[in-house]
């Protein structure tokens, strides 16, 4: 067998959304990172393995930004008709074009080495090229889900439902218990210009009625996530027995769809089963801060947020499809948005070990709201940024200037509740044609300049003054309401494409005081945030938009200079 050991500064343990986008964040902020994923393709519950679509915030101008919007945008771009294997390259990309990343696919976490209540390494198998790797690290980052590194390294974590009364909620039983969030096999189906007939195999399950399915929204257009199981087992253990049983019933809800009974799906087909169960909650960290139901509902005010939730505590019944007394979820009212702390991703008892994902420190009634994916990949940036900031400070995660780290979030196009970016002295001094692109705020219609053709946004300096950096945001749809993914494949399909809103083609011209010109242009952007690093000496700068992706107006957040 083949051995190999890595120093890196951050080790991330798990590719799903969360773990993609710390790793990218920590590479993009200088600091070397391995990132080890035990799946052939990255993205967890998003990949093409799973495919469930990314949720996040609701509510109007909360959507996500940073990696995980410039992820969807890139995908939007380069896969129109949303192909599963395309979207798992898109994620690939995004990781491979990291210079300071080292991606380890295939690769599964198996033993930790600790030094007191540090871990100094983590012992991985590569299977297909029958590979041990090593990975020696100054922080680990656990984005697996299960939490893998707390059985490795003795870490605290919680596992199920608190009482009542532990945390003063009102969410969970009376009686705390072992029991979670179960887990999902998803189907897709594909429609086509002629009858398909379906024989299911023997061992499906059988629902000759709608009586057999009481309250499963059995609808062609549902992504079926009501097909769950494994709240009441061992949402760790028993994955396989889950996906066996998970398996029956999916091939049974098909069968009844097309067989029994009149659902609309005449001439669809089956596209595609998934044979790995998307999991909602398992393993729990114990962190430096536990947020409860109570902090969400309050709004989540932390002095170091670092980053938002806002979708419903949308608390699934253990039972999951077996559930028969009603709807197999309920939803809990949630603010839109409520903020997440830098605590709530640093273990309590490893000084090394932080996390980002499902498997953060809360409760269950809390993690309701938090779980879904966009909320996780913001996590994940969030995080990655911290553990970068520690590095190049030489100082303690939990110690990081959390005001400077916040302010880097912003400026990378993360939205922090409650709080506003910092402008550069020279945009702030400058004379400018638009306050509004130097407001700090990037979202909501009050915060856009809007322009027609001919128009332009000017800086004006009394000298000749350098300039090294330009950083643009665009109107990217905030609020457009389809998914990432498809649930399905109609005949004819809706044209998911980039948001008609975002800028394609611009220029940007500098003039400096004897007349000289020097021009940067841009003829296919399909990106929201933008840098541009440059070394111009001008005493005027001028934004000119050309194009966009089909909007009659040009609509811009943000023109900054630096």
């Amino acid at each position: 067998m083949r051995n190999i050991s890595y120093i890196t500064d951050l080790c991330v343990v798990g590719g799903g959304m969360s773990g993609l986008c710390c790793a990218i964040a920590a590479a993009r902020h200088g600091i070397k990172v391995v990132l080890v994923q035990d799946r052939p393709v990255l993205g967890g519950n998003a990949s093409s393995e799973i495919r469930m679509w990314i949720g996040g915030a609701h509510g109007k101008d909360n959507r996500e930004g940073g990696i995980i919007e410039e992820i969807f945008l890139e995908n939007f771009y380069q896969n129109p008709s949303l192909k599963y294997p395309i979207w798992d390259s898109v994620l690939y990309e995004k990781a491979m074009a990291e210079e300071n990343l080292t991606l380890l696919l295939n690769t599964s976490c198996l033993d930790a080495v600790m030094d007191g209540t540090r871990i100094v390494s983590i012992k991985a198998w590569q299977s297909n090229a029958e590979t041990f790797h090593t990975v020696f690290a100054t922080y680990f980052a656990d984005c697996s889900g299960d939490s893998i590194l707390a059985p490795l390294t003795g870490a605290k974590f919680m596992y199920g439902r608190e009482a009542k009364n532990e945390f003063g909620e009102t969410i969970p039983p009376d009686t705390a218990d072992k029991k979670t969030m179960g887990m999902s096999c998803l189907f897709q189906i594909r429609e086509t210009d002629h009858k398909v007939d379906f024989v299911p195999p023997k061992w499906a399950y059988k629902y000759e009625s709608d009586d057999d399915l009481p309250y499963k929204d059995h609808d062609k257009n549902s992504n079926f996530w009501w097909i769950e199981l494994g709240g009441e087992w061992d949402c760790i253990h028993d994955t396989d027995r889950c996906r066996d049983e998970l398996l029956k019933i999916c091939y049974g809800v098909w069968d009844h769809m097309k067989n029994h009974g009149d659902h609309g799906v005449e001439n669809w087909e089956l596209e595609w089963i998934g044979f790995l169960p998307g999991k909602r909650e398992s393993r729990r960290y114990v962190g430096k801060y536990i947020v409860t139901q109570n902090d969400v509902e309050a709004e989540g005010h932390f002095d170091d947020i670092v980053a938002y939730a806002g979708w419903t505590m949308d608390d699934h019944f253990p039972e999951g499809f077996y559930y028969t007394k009603g709807h197999p979820t309920i939803y809990h009212k949630a603010p839109q948005p409520w903020g997440l702390p830098l605590r709530c991703m640093i273990s309590e008892n490893i000084d090394n070990l932080v996390f980002a994902g499902r498997n953060i420190s809360v409760t269950h009634a809390a993690l309701s709201s938090s779980r879904v994916m966009a909320t996780c990949a913001i996590l994940g940036q969030a995080l990655g940024t911290a553990v970068a900031q520690s590095i190049n400070d030489n100082c303690p995660v939990e110690d990081v200037n959390i005001s400077r780290l916040q302010q880097t979030l912003m400026a990378d196009d993360c939205y922090i509740p409650w709080h506003q970016r910092s402008i550069p002295a020279l945009t702030r001094e400058a004379k400018c044609s638009s306050d509004v692109v130097r407001s700090g705020i990037d979202r909501g219609g009050e915060n856009l300049w809007i322009g027609k053709d001919g128009d332009s946004i000017i800086y004006e300096f009394d000298a000749d003054t350098e300039i090294s950096e330009i950083r643009l945001v665009f109107d990217n749809d905030m609020n457009r309401k389809y998914h990432n993914m498809p649930c399905n494949y109609p005949l004819v399909q809706t044209k998911f494409k980039l948001p008609s809103t975002l800028i394609k083609e611009y220029k940007i011209e500098g003039e400096n005081s004897a007349g000289d010109k020097l021009e940067l242009s841009v003829c296919d952007n399909y990106q929201r945030f933008v840098r541009h690093r440059i070394d111009w000496k001008v005493k005027k700068i001028s934004f000119i938009p050309i194009s966009t992706h089909g909007c009659d107006d040009f609509r811009v957040f943000d023109f900054e200079i630096k």
